[in-house]
């Protein structure tokens, strides 16, 4: 386990935002969490992985756990399929394509996704279709009260949409350090959300396998998303809103091309990013961040930005929104402030 001190985040998080930290230690086992100083835990502090959904305002005066253990291994194997154990700082995009070349099947639309695994059941992240608890099995979790590694199965962690009860009821209480997901050896793909179809037919492919519809999704993403080593962002920033019918009928009647989708409890989905396109701020700069040309959910810092200033445009864009449409957006990004 390394420790720095007075030391730059920039290169922690994905926005790129040149803020420092007082302290920061680097996890590199699940042993190291055992043998913190509980002290540190009695002040500020933090967990960082990949950096990919978190937003800094300020300096942070405080402590940074940085999860940067590695590992995955199956633990368990049928005839069907596998639980897969993997470490929270592995990098998710790099578990995801391990396990196409295993030939483990259920996430491959979930491929591109920035971040690190730790932070997936979290978020319950999502896309096209499938998110994380469609193939969860458990996880570890060191707790701060008892010191100890503590497991949650599906019922534990109340997942949601973009939601867990990490994110809420649990939230600064543990850290998470391993996660299971089992995973089907036949399999069912998802091809209905989004352009995933129309991108397969494109490429040519009649009968796709998984390998097939990761590639699809990775050329879908690389068209829209800028790559934060290259532009500052946090991929997504707000989560699509989901609204009741009554809701949506009169916003419907305004404005019949609404993209939405019907969701099986009979609530409405809306897509986040057409809202904010139609509201006129896609492609729009202010100051040093501004909206992505190619895709409305992404802001992006175009190098000098402070933390604050994209916190500012997301309010701008937030009230806007719900001026035009009387729908409120929610963020996907975490901020913090000192």
């Amino acid at each position: 386990m390394r420790q720095s001190e007075n030391i730059s985040l920039k290169n922690y998080n994905t926005f790129g935002i040149d803020i420092r930290a007082d302290h920061l230690f680097e996890i590199e086992k699940e042993e190291d969490l055992l043998m913190l100083d509980p002290t540190i835990f009695i002040n500020k502090w933090m967990v960082l992985g990949g950096g990919s959904n978190v937003l800094f305002g300020s300096d942070y005066h405080g402590t940074v756990l940085w999860m940067n253990n590695k590992g995955k291994q199956v633990v368990k194997e049928t005839i069907t399929d596998v639980i897969v154990e993997v470490a929270a700082g592995e990098v998710w995009h790099d578990f995801v394509m391990w396990t196409i070349d295993k030939g483990y099947n259920g996430l491959e639309n979930l491929s591109l996704i920035p971040g690190n695994v730790g932070a997936s059941p979290m978020q319950n992240i999502g896309a096209y279709g499938v998110e994380i608890k469609d193939c969860f099995a458990y996880l570890h979790a060191y707790s701060i009260e008892t010191g100890k590694i503590e497991t949650f199965n599906f019922e534990d962690c109340a997942f949601g949409y973009r939601e867990s009860v990490f994110k809420n009821k649990l939230k600064d209480k543990y850290i998470i350090t391993t996660v299971a997901y089992r995973l089907k050896k036949e399999a069912n793909l998802q091809l209905s959300y989004g352009a995933i179809q129309s991108v397969l037919s494109d490429m040519g492919i009649v009968h796709p396998k998984a390998r097939d519809v990761s590639n699809a999704v990775i050329r879908i993403r690389q068209s829209k998303l800028p790559d934060p080593a290259k532009l500052g962002n946090a991929g997504s920033f707000f989560k699509n809103p989901i609204i009741s019918q009554q809701t949506f009928l009169p916003i419907k009647e305004k404005f019949p091309n609404i993209v939405h989708y019907q969701l099986e409890n009979g609530h409405i989905k809306l897509a986040a990013g057409w809202l904010i396109d139609q509201a006129g701020w896609k492609g729009k700069k202010v100051g040093a961040c501004g909206i992505h040309v190619n895709q409305a959910l992404i802001l992006v810092n175009y190098g000098a930005a402070k933390g604050e200033d994209i916190m500012n445009l997301s309010k701008l864009i937030r009230e806007d929104v719900f001026n035009k449409f009387g729908v409120e957006l929610h963020c996907e990004v975490n901020f913090v402030m000192d």
